[in-house]
């Protein structure tokens, strides 16, 4: 596989790319919407919910945390997954900036 170059592209460009990964994977899409729909999810659950194993529903976990969109607190030696608000909204606001500023370019 290629070298990206990220470093050569906006911060902006990044983050949507970044973003459009997470989105771009039905089983984080998934994994998502049923986070959406709880008041913080263990992994188990959310494993057993899309049916994909548990080592790599946490991979996926992973990599949309890695975005920011996702948080995670333990309580006790169990780990909650929830919907960080004010990073989604963040990233609804990049992508309809993005389509917006696209949109603009082909009138």
């Amino acid at each position: 596989m290629g070298v990206t170059k990220r470093h050569i592209h906006s911060m902006r460009a990044n983050q949507i790319a970044d973003l459009a990964k997470v989105l771009s994977n039905p089983a984080r899409v998934a994994i998502i919407e049923y986070i959406g729909d709880c008041d913080g999810c263990l992994c188990q659950d959310i494993s057993e919910k899309i049916r994909l194993s548990q080592p790599t529903t946490s991979q996926h976990l992973q990599v949309i945390k890695k975005t920011g969109i996702l948080k995670s607190q333990f309580r006790g030696k169990a780990q909650y997954y929830s919907i960080d608000v004010r990073k989604w909204e963040q990233a609804q606001q990049l992508f309809q900036d993005f389509f917006d500023a696209t949109k603009a370019k082909c009138i």
